[in-house]
């Protein structure tokens, strides 16, 4: 049986990279999609192709940031698929520099796209979860939001604000059968690092124990389990896929 058969999932950003690896792995395991992208029509389209032969599923352009966008997205969802079992919060950016360079307009962006995007939709799909009386979110941080990087204070401070979210929201709903669970990808080839010199991925691998990146399935195979009845009573809890990096 598949592991996530009859479910409804919401994932933002996942018309590339690891959102497009969970929208890929959900469908194989029976789920019904329902994914978010920003401006890439032509890809969301490709998506919807690709998959619509396996399971239902629809793309939403959507600004997760937006918190009136959000709750009518969740209300479109809900009107086109019924349901919503799981919202895996994916949407993410970055604008790197060191503090001394960084302006306002990048701190402000990267803690907008990546921090505020995850109370926006959290929030507009609990009601329809308690209704239901069960429901996994799923949000994405990162290594850096737990050990900090030199040039990424804004990103590292919205991944560190998730996982504090991450915890206070699996207190608040856990006697609701609300869970509410984050993945903290290490160091995942995608296209922003295809894009790295081999000296870089080079220097990256000699950094992680296992010697090599993560691939994009590495983090949609730990979303299968924290939405699926496999992790039934696993909550408020960080779950780092890094091959080692932060042991």
């Amino acid at each position: 049986m598949k592991l996530l058969e009859g479910k409804v999932a919401l994932i933002t950003g996942a018309t590339r990279g690891i959102g497009k690896g969970i929208a890929e792995m959900y469908a194989q395991q029976g789920a019904k999609i329902a994914f978010t992208y920003a401006g890439s029509v032509d890809k969301a389209k490709e998506l919807e192709a690709t998959l619509s032969s396996v399971t239902q599923i629809k793309g939403y352009q959507s600004d997760a940031s937006d918190f009136d966008a959000a709750q009518t997205l969740v209300d479109e969802v809900l009107k086109e698929f019924g349901k919503i079992d799981i919202l895996i919060n994916n949407a993410g950016i970055t604008k790197d520099n060191l503090l001394l360079r960084m302006s306002k307009e990048d701190w402000d962006m990267v803690i907008k796209v990546n921090l505020d995007s995850v109370f926006n939709l959290t929030k507009a799909v609990i009601k329809p979860m308690m209704k239901a009386k069960e429901g996994s979110i799923i949000n994405m941080t990162s290594v850096v939001g737990i050990s900090g990087n030199a040039g990424q204070a804004n990103y590292a401070a919205s991944k560190a604000g998730v996982i504090g979210f991450t915890k206070s929201v699996a207190l608040e709903l856990g006697s609701r059968n609300i869970r509410c669970n984050a993945i903290a990808p290490g160091f995942i080839q995608t296209e922003m690092t295809d894009a790295l010199d081999d000296k870089a991925k080079d220097k990256w691998n000699e950094a992680i124990p296992m010697k090599k990146l993560g691939q994009t399935k590495d983090i949609a195979n730990a979303c299968v389990f924290l939405g699926s009845e496999m992790a039934s009573y696993i909550t408020g809890q960080t779950l780092n896929v890094d091959g080692g990096l932060l042991t």
